[in-house]
Formats: structure tokens, C-alpha cells, sequence
């Protein structure tokens, strides 16, 4: 890159030398003071669409109707703190309340809200006595009005039920959920029963406190991690020696300090592990946690049965002890294994020549019949000993027995039997309209605008052309004021110039004000522009 010198300085006698100013147009010294945010209608219209675009990506599904009128379902709940903020003492009794995906945004979207996911048998509260008068519900019809919105103090359905979750609180830990805080993976109990008859309600729960570790068991991990042994590296180069060859020691500390630092970073961002004792997360596909198996304990002798993983213990000293008896059955089985199977060959004799085989049918026949009335639970093993929670494949259901004797254990809760059903709002089609069609309300600003001018009838479609054209007369004068001046145009400036259109007094007399004000200061502006 080359630069020009620079001129040779004036003079002493050069006195009349003029010093020359850069030349500055009047576009470009209208530039300069441009706004910072200013922008076209094409970039304004991108803008909007690319906003509206990723509200749709994050909240997929319709927003519309509230899900009250359908009754009790299994869909996602979301609790309001600020509609039904929990009393201060954690041993205070608190009345929990839930309002559906749709009222979570449109009655609620300014709250504070807790996501619980999905809850059983929920009818929505919004609009309900669990909820102030302050807070109606603008989904739903109001019947003493026939007009949608302002629906509030309405009953409950007294058949939802409400745990720890609807006040922030999770896990055995009764942890408040920050989602932002919060490190690792939890999971949701399938939930056998309510927290008043012992069950959970569908909690949910840190890996480390079911093994009975504790929510930040990984903390411990972090500070006894071992050292790290580095392996001198290898190098086919002659040695060389230099002055500089030998490390200083400071160097090494700060080079050892940056390693450490950067695995600590890396340590921040992943996920803890699995602690021990808990299976993987492909391992199983539900869980049923302590509570909810004490409060059911017919269920325990699945521990280790078919579709079930063995049982995992809330403490590890009964994890400890299970791993031993395991461990003393396996070697016992296999020894019982070998004497069954020198019995067998000691005893194994070739059948008789000529011996009929023909009640073979009628043995496995009678077979069969006694293996569909035989109960299966009655024949698994007698369950361990301790508190544990039980994690199912995803075949648990199929082996789970269902004879006349056991099913009166199930019948409470079909979870068991057969797999739930959520429910989904149905999706937004503002993502999937093509500028045509009603977008429901769902879309953006221009597709509404654009199917709301498509939907009219032609006499309306024409007055609205003709007033469009009329509006782009008045507004063209404007614009082009601004054009030939190189002047951004301010949101006040539309907003004092869609004023006079109107008529607004108060906007014509300041706009008014402006204009006279700006005569007589023409020289004073002149005069500030003239260093440009």
C-alpha cells in the first residue's frame, strides 16, 4: 500500500494561501446523522417475518383454543407464579393450579411460568376459582356474555391432581427447577398413584438421588478427578541444546494453569455423567421411582423379571448387598445347572421300539391350558429387601401378567397396560401457508393482510385499492422530500406526518410550530452545518 506525501507546507510569505476544507455533499452530511435504526419497509417486512418464523419454530402448535372444554387429558401443564405464587415457608399448604400450552401463552405469556410437561387426567384451571378474578381466562366463551374472553371463576375439575411440581419444586430433593441453573438430565416418574396415597403424582428426579447420592454427586467427581500422568512425547529430531533450551519454571505453571482452566471449561459445559449404580439412558424407556413402588408393593417382584432391570437401590449399602446375593444365585444356579445336566445324561434312555407317541399332543394341549391360567407373578422370585425403584423396557407391558388375580392391581392404572396417548394442539399453519389460504390467525402480519384482502368481496377489494392508491398519492411527496435530501426518515417523522394526515389538531398545530421554528432558525442551522 502506497501513500502520497503530503504537500509541502505554505510559505512564510504565502499568506493569502486559502486553507481548503474537504468537500462535503449535502446527501452526505444528511448520512452522517442517519439513525441508527432506520430501515426500509422490504428489511422491516424480512424482519417481522424471520421474528414471526422463529416463534413458530418454538411454539409449534396452535395458540387458538383452550383445552377446558375437552375434559380431563394427558397434555403438557404449565404452573403460573404469578397468578398463584407459593407461600413463602416450604411447609406452608399451597393449592397448585396448571393452565394448558395455549392459555400458557395467550393468558399467562407475561408470567412467570413453570413447564411441568405432562400431567395425567388434567382438565385446564385457567379461567377457574384456582385462579384470581384478575387472571379470566381470553380463550374460552363466556356464557354470560357469548363473547370470547373474560372467563374467571368458574369450578375447577375436581378430579385434577396437584403435587409438588405446581409450585416449583421437584425431585426427593424438593429442588426449585431453574432451567438455566440446572445441570444434567432429569426424568419423570411414571407415577402409580398421587402424593396423597403415597405415590409421586409423575415427579421428577435427579439420577443421583434415586441411587441416593444426591442431586450435585458430580461435585465430589470434579475436586478427587486424578492427575493426569503426561507421557514425554516422542521426536525422531537430534537433540539441540541453546541457551533457551531449559523451561523456566513459570512458564510451566502458566502453561499447567491454562490446561487446567480449559479443563474446567470443558467440565462446565458437558453433562455429568451417569452416577453409579444407575443404568444408561438407552437401557430403559420408564421408571418408576421409590415412592410409587412402596406405595404399590405388589409390583416389587418384577425387579430383574423379564422387561424389567434389576432393581436399583435408593442407598448404595442395599446396592452393595444386592450385587453379593446376586452374585452367590448366579454361582449357585450354575452349579445346580451342572448337577441337573449329569443327572439328565445318567438318566437318558432311548424310547422302546414300537412305543406309541400319540398322547404327546394331548400332554402339550393340557400344557398350554395350564400356562394361560397360571399366574406369572405368583411364580417369580420373592423381591429384594430395601427401598428401590424399577426401570422398564420398553416391552415392560407385555410381560406384565394379567390373570384374574392380578388384574385387580392394574385396573387403577392403565399406564400399566397399555401406553398413553398425549394430547397435541393441533399445529400452527402460519409456517405452511403460501400466502393463500386463511392462516387462522396463525401467521404473519402479510399473510393475514394478504388472505384478509383475498377473503373480501370485490366491491370492498376495490374501495380498498382505490384508498390504497390514494394513500400512496399523499405519501409520495413525502418520501420524495426525503429522497432528494439524503435524509433517514425518522419514526417521528412518520408518525407527525400520519398525524397531520388524520387530522389531529394537536399534531398540526406542532407540526405547524416546527415549520416556523425551522424559518428562523435557517441561518443558525446553516451555520452549525458549516463544518461539514
Amino acid at each position: 500500500m502506497s501513500m502520497d506525501p503530503p504537500p509541502p507546507p505554505a510559505s512564510a510569505g504565502d499568506t493569502d494561501a486559502p486553507v481548503v476544507a474537504p468537500k462535503t455533499t449535502r446527501s452526505e452530511s444528511f448520512s452522517s446523522q442517519k439513525s441508527t435504526d432506520s430501515q426500509t419497509a422490504a428489511e422491516f417486512i424480512r424482519d417481522q417475518m424471520q421474528l414471526e418464523a422463529d416463534a413458530r419454530e418454538a411454539l409449534p402448535y396452535s395458540i387458538e383454543s383452550c383445552t377446558n372444554i375437552l375434559g380431563s387429558l394427558r397434555q403438557s401443564v404449565f404452573a403460573c407464579l404469578t397468578c398463584n405464587p407459593p407461600p413463602a415457608e416450604p411447609k406452608d399448604p399451597y393449592d397448585g393450579a396448571g393452565v394448558c400450552y395455549a392459555c400458557s401463552i395467550q393468558c399467562h405469556g407475561e408470567h412467570t411460568l413453570v413447564e411441568l410437561f405432562t400431567k395425567r387426567n388434567f382438565t385446564c384451571d385457567c379461567g377457574t376459582k384456582r385462579y384470581p378474578s384478575t387472571s379470566p381466562c381470553s380463550l374460552r366463551i363466556n356464557p354470560t356474555t357469548n363473547t370470547k374472553g373474560g372467563v374467571h371463576s368458574e369450578e375447577p375439575d375436581a378430579n385434577n391432581k396437584y403435587n409438588q411440581n405446581f409450585r416449583n419444586r421437584f425431585c426427593a430433593c424438593e429442588c426449585d427447577y431453574d432451567p438455566f441453573q440446572q445441570k444434567g438430565t432429569m426424568f419423570q416418574c411414571l407415577g402409580l398413584g398421587t402424593s396423597e396415597t403415597g405415590g409421586c403424582g409423575e415427579d421428577w428426579y435427579h439420577p443421583g438421588c434415586l441411587v441416593g447420592m444426591g442431586p450435585n454427586w458430580f461435585e465430589s467427581m470434579k475436586k478427587e478427578k486424578p492427575a493426569t500422568v503426561k507421557e514425554p512425547k516422542e521426536t525422531t529430531a537430534m537433540p539441540t541444546i541453546s541457551e533457551d533450551s531449559e523451561a523456566r519454571p513459570e512458564d510451566e505453571a502458566t502453561a499447567t494453569k491454562k490446561q487446567d482452566d480449559d479443563e474446567d471449561v470443558e467440565d462446565e459445559d458437558e453433562d455429568p455423567p451417569m452416577p453409579p449404580g444407575f443404568p444408561g439412558e438407552d437401557d430403559f424407556e420408564a421408571f418408576l421411582c421409590y415412592k410409587c413402588v412402596d406405595a404399590n408393593p405388589w409390583i416389587k417382584k418384577y425387579a430383574g423379571a423379564k422387561g424389567f432391570l434389576s432393581a436399583v437401590f435408593s442407598t448404595q449399602k442395599n446396592a452393595e448387598v444386592l450385587g453379593t446375593e446376586e452374585a452367590a444365585k448366579k454361582r449357585k444356579a450354575e452349579d445346580d445347572a451342572d448337577v441337573s445336566e449329569a443327572k439328565r445324561l445318567k438318566g437318558t434312555s432311548e424310547p422302546a421300539e414300537g412305543q406309541s407317541d400319540s398322547n404327546a399332543p394331548a400332554v402339550k394341549q393340557e400344557t398350554r391350558e395350564a400356562s394361560s391360567v397360571t399366574c406369572r407373578w405368583a411364580l417369580l422370585p420373592s423381591p429384594p429387601a430395601g427401598e428401590f425403584s424399577l426401570f422398564m423396557t420398553e416391552d415392560f407391558r407385555n410381560n406384565i401378567c394379567r390373570c384374574s388375580s392380578c388384574y385387580p392391581n392394574l385396573d387403577p392404572h392403565p399406564q400399566l397396560l397399555e401406553e398413553e396417548e398425549t394430547y397435541e394442539p393441533p399445529m400452527s399453519d402460519g409456517g405452511n401457508s403460501e400466502h393463500g389460504g386463511s392462516t387462522n390467525g396463525s401467521g404473519s402480519l402479510l399473510e393475514r393482510g394478504e388472505s384478509a384482502l383475498r377473503n373480501v368481496d370485490r366491491v370492498r377489494a376495490i374501495e380498498g385499492v382505490m384508498a390504497y392508491n390514494h394513500l400512496k398519492d399523499q405519501l409520495k411527496p413525502f418520501f420524495q422530500q426525503f429522497a432528494e435530501s439524503g435524509q433517514a426518515i425518522g419514526a417521528e417523522d412518520i408518525k407527525s406526518y400520519f398525524a397531520k394526515l388524520r387530522g389531529d389538531d394537536q399534531a398540526i398545530k406542532d407540526a405547524g410550530g416546527a415549520a416556523d421554528g425551522s424559518k428562523d432558525d435557517k441561518d443558525d442551522s446553516r451555520r452549525e452545518q458549516s463544518g461539514y
